[in-house]
This record gives C-alpha cells, structure tokens and sequence, in this order.
C-alpha cells in the first residue's frame, strides 16, 4: 500500500467514524466519549498527511508515532463504546477491525523508520527494550 491509498483509507476511516458518531444517543456520558472518538478517529488521517511531510527520518518517526497513538485511542473509544451499551457490537466491530489493522500498519512503519535512521535491526518493543 502507497502513501497516496493509506492517506484515502484513513480519510474512509475518519468518514465512518463520524458517521458512527452521529448514530450515538444524545446525553452527557455519550457526548463526552462521541467528542474524543472524534477528535482521535479523525487525527489519524490528518496526523498521517502530516507525517508524509516530514522533513527527516526522526521526524517521520515522530509523527507517525503519534499516528500511531491517536489509532490506538480510537481503539479504545470504540471499545468503550461497546462496552458502555452506548453502541451494538455491530456498529462498532469493523471500525474496531479498521484501527488494529491502522495500528498494526503504523507500528510496523515506525519500527522500519526508525531502524533505518539508526542502523539497528528492525524490532518488536518489550518491556525493557524501548527504541
């Protein structure tokens, strides 16, 4: 996958996150978690456009990081969702899905970025191994 087809798949993602958010009840629990899911489901496309600028491979690494972040809170605002009642599984489980699967892609790229920028094998973070 190129820059140009994941910056249209995290732009389709960010699009059904808001879609899902518009289909959340209205009341002050739900209003606070639609707020962050949009905030964050919507960064992740925003952040990667950003990250395609970079003007060096340690700021690549950087700001795909943060790419990867702002996944993974999308993640953990959708299970919330789900898991509050707030959402059917249905509604959730494919944007669910969605984010891992942009997880586990920014994940992998920061991990080759930053390989590359310092010579070291490309390998998984453990605790007690940060790179």
């Amino acid at each position: 996958m190129d820059a140009d087809e994941l910056k249209e798949r995290t732009k389709k993602f960010a699009l059904a996150i808001i879609r899902l958010a518009s289909s959340i009840p209205r009341n002050p629990e739900a209003d606070i978690i639609r707020h962050q899911m949009v905030r964050s489901g919507t960064s992740v496309g925003a952040n990667y456009r950003a990250a395609c600028r970079a003007r060096s491979r340690p700021e690549f690494v950087s700001k795909i990081g943060i790419v990867e972040e702002e996944a993974d809170e999308t993640a953990y605002w959708l299970e919330l969702l789900t898991e509050s009642g707030l959402a059917k599984p249905a509604q959730t489980a494919g944007l669910l899905k969605e984010a891992h699967e942009l997880i586990a892609i920014f994940s992998a790229s920061r991990r080759t970025a930053k390989s590359q920028s310092t010579g070291q094998p490309n390998r998984k973070l453990t605790i007690g191994n940060r790179q």
